[in-house]
């Protein structure tokens, strides 16, 4: 007598359990890997911040109690051009160092807002604090005045009271 052998598979029930316990796993999984990207934004955020703070109090320390300006006269020199190349006690810059543009650079480039992906930097030159948040998530915000900085994002990050949401930026 012959002996069948049954070749042992899968039944669909049991193929449809599998499939609801891993759903029901990513459904727990996948929101804390978006938290803590979310987490990761706003603390590369914070870093940004307190870098380039510390760097504009450096380069006023250096140009006579000036922060860096939209545009210092004829020459052309910008926010990102003092930040990021050699410059003068006045604020001119040059690719180079020499005994004449001895201060910087301060920053290698100007680093992108991680909640917006923007570096641009808008520029406020008035003695009061100004900022209004823009229509969508830009780059930076700076008063060449007071010396503040901050990141230049729309109401959304912002509480009623002005404070924003992103721990105070």
């Amino acid at each position: 007598m012959m002996k069948r052998t049954m070749k042992r598979g899968f039944t669909l029930v049991e193929i449809l359990i599998v499939v609801i316990i891993l759903g029901i796993l990513a459904a727990i999984v996948i929101p804390q890997f978006t938290e803590a990207s979310s987490e990761a934004r706003v603390s590369n955020l914070m870093t940004n911040l307190q870098t380039i703070r510390s760097q504009l109090l450096l380069y006023k320390t250096q140009h006579k109690e000036a922060y860096p300006a939209a545009d210092t006269g004829d020459t052309g020199d910008t926010f990102v051009s003092q930040m990021t190349q050699y410059t003068d006690a006045d604020g001119d810059t040059n690719a180079t160092p020499s005994s004449d543009y001895p201060y910087g650079p301060y920053l290698m480039s100007v680093p992108s807002n991680p909640v917006s992906g923007d570096n641009t930097v808008v520029i406020q030159q008035t003695g009061t604090t100004a900022f209004s948040a823009p229509a969508a998530d830009a780059g930076w915000w700076l008063n060449t005045v007071t010396g503040e900085f901050r990141a230049n994002l729309t109401d959304s990050h912002t509480t009623t009271d002005g404070l924003t949401k992103l721990n105070e930026l």
